[in-house]
């Protein structure tokens, strides 16, 4: 008995404006603006935030009202902008990792040279078209023709806005309401100072009972917004990791470390530190005193983030360990169906027409020949570079299915890539070493293949959204496929610009010796960090295996408990500073879920939905806070003369005078409490429902 046929929202028989010139140009604005933010959030907290639904949300908006957009236009604008954000995610996850590879011959880190906007910018086109050209052969087999099993929840959400959109409704409201409160509340943090950034207390190193325990909180908007998204469960697991570093495993190492050159010998051992006899670093040595002017901090770099570091690795692999029958059969049943051809001759639907075979495959040898012959990419030789673009694409056409299928179960968000990207590391270092290429001259070229994939994963999970959007709603998929490449040219001239402008130190920082600001307190840069470890200690076989066989250990443990142990090991790889003021946002989103669960107990799916107002309102706080870290970042570091001029407007000063170093980070709390009860009342008014 044959399946009743699926029936789009915008049936295949239908003439509408759908790729046009301006859908175009507003994707790409759109893009550019969320790829920016995307950039911010994933160097800072080492995570990113679905960007396909508040820009579907903004396109049924200011498309509709302003330029007369049809629903087909509208879902261009919003496949062309979503690929922002996988960009973004991809090549700030792993490209700033070449600024942490080993040190070479000349007193210089090996990978620096290749950390430049060309080298970026390329290496982020090719993987981001890497994850698209390969969805093409895919997109009957998983988005149509298991339709009723995987349901890709972002890119159905996505066409919930869509036609919500187009049958009426103000679903845009508290988004835009959201940007507004957050972009107010980051001006008067980052530029006036009113709010204190950072509200910190510390216990002295002589503490009987606690010693060197730090609490801490970057108390932004788009903080609390990520922490509402992601919800109480993924937040409270982050900061549990967050918990153990900072007031277990510190204040433990704290007590027995008395002898404080042990730990600034180990500092130098990694890089950090020049010489026992030079003070600075992180925790400011002292060499005269020998003793640390923060030793919270010290402990943090000498010995936490090598057992954070293993914890990420093996929770990247116990992820993808837990998800292997899935990918051994994805990839059997997407190969499969690629081969079997339906053999029906006639006349295309329009809803069924993609991009030809023939551009997958001329592009991936392409691919592969510009690898090989462009001279900003790391290797020797041409040979060399060859290997490495053929092991990009044959790992890219593995994983980009894995990823493509895994998405359509559990969403972008829970995507492994991760474990994808470290497993493509381990691979790339093992058939390096197999072929005698071992040593520093051969870090970057592997952080090459892992960045490719990670990339091409991500852009993979995201255009496999897009396409289930424009299924639903009757999209031409060609037109999609060719929005994708246009948002991923973009996307990479926007994002590698973003990635230098923030690595540019502040004076401050300069002071103390950072020449790059991606790395520090900042933006610390979990994921790439980890890899370039990883990278160097594989191929120089010099890895400090005991600190990062603890943090695999306590990643086991953690599974064991039944605890997703990816989620914790980044908690423990970040500062708390990063992890508490999610884990508030997490906490809000859970007061509201049981109030609403308590209040409509009758209803089997009481609580938030992506499209709330609650939900839509946070996305709003995480756009606005993070566009403004990015203004601010392009305001202080595009001038010296600016940057100075505005710190004449800090208020900070004045506030501590009057109220105390205390008293001004307790005003810098009450404000993010203050942010959060809006954010509360908000989540709890009765929501307008959207069109099914």
């Amino acid at each position: 008995m044959n399946k009743e046929e699926f029936k789009p929202f915008i049936p295949a028989e239908t003439t509408m404006r759908e790729f046009t010139f301006k859908a175009i140009i507003i994707g790409c604005i759109l893009g550019s603006l969320f790829g920016a933010a995307s950039v911010y959030l994933a160097l800072k907290a080492g995570l990113t935030v679905s960007a396909s639904i508040p820009i579907a949300v903004i396109a049924i908006t200011i498309g509709k009202k302003f330029f007369k957009t049809t629903i087909l236009e509208n879902n261009i604008i919003q496949t062309t902008g979503s690929a922002s954000e996988s960009i973004a995610a991809g090549v700030a996850f792993t490209l700033p990792g070449f600024l942490f590879l080993s040190i070479g011959s000349s007193g210089q880190g090996v990978g620096v040279a290749y950390f430049n906007y060309i080298t970026i910018f390329i290496l982020a086109i090719f993987g981001g078209m890497l994850g698209t050209l390969m969805m093409i052969p895919l997109r009957k087999s998983l988005i149509v023709k298991e339709h009723d099993t995987l349901p890709y929840p972002e890119g159905t959400a996505c066409a919930s806005v869509l036609k919500a959109g187009e049958q009426g409704g103000d679903v845009a409201k508290m988004a835009f309401l959201g940007v507004a409160i957050s972009m107010v509340y980051a001006f008067l943090q980052k530029i006036f100072h009113v709010i204190s950034e950072l509200p910190t207390y510390t216990t002295k190193i002589t503490n009987k009972y606690f010693p060197a325990a730090k609490f801490s909180g970057e108390i932004t908007p788009e903080y609390l917004g990520v922490g509402y998204i992601i919800g109480p469960k993924i937040a409270g697991v982050l900061v549990a990791g967050g918990v153990l570093s900072w007031l277990v495993f510190i204040p433990l190492l704290g007590t027995l470390l008395t002898d404080q050159t042990v730990i600034a010998a180990q500092l130098v051992k990694q890089g950090y530190l020049e010489s026992l006899t030079i003070a600075g670093g992180p925790g400011s040595w002292d060499p005269v005193t020998k003793h640390f002017g923060d030793i919270t901090d010290a402990i943090y770099r000498a010995y936490i983030r090598n057992v954070g570091a293993g914890a990420v690795a093996a929770g990247g692999f116990i992820t993808l360990l837990k998800t292997i029958p899935t990918i051994i059969t994805s990839f059997k049943e997407s190969i499969g169906s690629v081969k079997n051809k339906d053999g029906q001759v006639g006349e295309v639907k329009r809803t069924d027409r993609d991009l030809s075979l023939k551009i997958v495959g001329i592009g991936s040898l392409a691919l592969i020949l510009l690898i090989a012959f462009i001279p900003m990419i790391p290797g020797d030789s041409v040979g060399s570079k060859l290997l490495l673009g053929i092991l990009i694409v044959v790992f890219g056409a593995f994983f980009v299915t894995v990823a493509s299928r895994i998405v359509g179960i559990i969403g972008s968000s829970n995507s492994p890539v991760s474990g994808m990207t470290i497993a493509t590391v381990m691979a790339t270092c093992l058939v390096f070493i197999g072929i005698g290429w071992s040593g520093k001259t051969f870090e970057p070229m592997v952080l090459v293949v892992g960045g490719m994939i990670c990339i091409a994963a991500s852009n993979a999970g995201g255009t496999s959204q897009d396409l289930k959007t424009g299924y639903l709603i009757g999209a031409t998929p060609k037109y999609q496929q060719i929005a994708l490449i246009i948002g991923v040219i973009v996307s990479s001239i926007v994002v590698g610009l973003t990635v230098k402008l923030l690595d540019t130190p502040t004076t401050e920082m300069i002071k103390q010796g950072y020449t790059h600001a991606i790395g520090s307190d900042k933006f610390p840069a979990p994921q790439a960090t980890l890899l370039a470890t990883l990278t160097k200690g594989i191929l120089s076989f010099n890895l400090d295996w005991q600190f990062v066989f603890v943090g695999v250990a306590l990643a086991v443990v953690i599974e064991l408990c039944g605890v997703n142990a990816l989620g914790f090991a980044v908690g423990a790889y970040l500062p708390l500073s990063t992890t508490l003021p999610i884990f508030g946002g997490g906490l809000v989103r859970g007061i509201v879920d049981w109030k609403k669960k308590k209040k409509d107990s009758d209803k089997e799916n009481a609580g938030e939905d992506d499209l709330s107002r609650g939900n839509l309102f946070a996305t709003g706080l995480v756009a606005g806070g993070a566009l403004a870290g990015v203004a601010v970042a392009l305001l202080t570091a595009g001038s010296e003369k600016v940057a100075a001029v505005i710190s004449t407007w800090s208020l900070e000063e004045s506030f501590t005078k009057m109220l105390g170093a205390g008293g001004y980070d307790l005003l810098g709390t009450i404000f993010f409490v203050v942010l959060g009860l809006i954010l509360y009342r908000i989540s709890m008014k009765k929501d307008n429902k959207l069109a099914e």
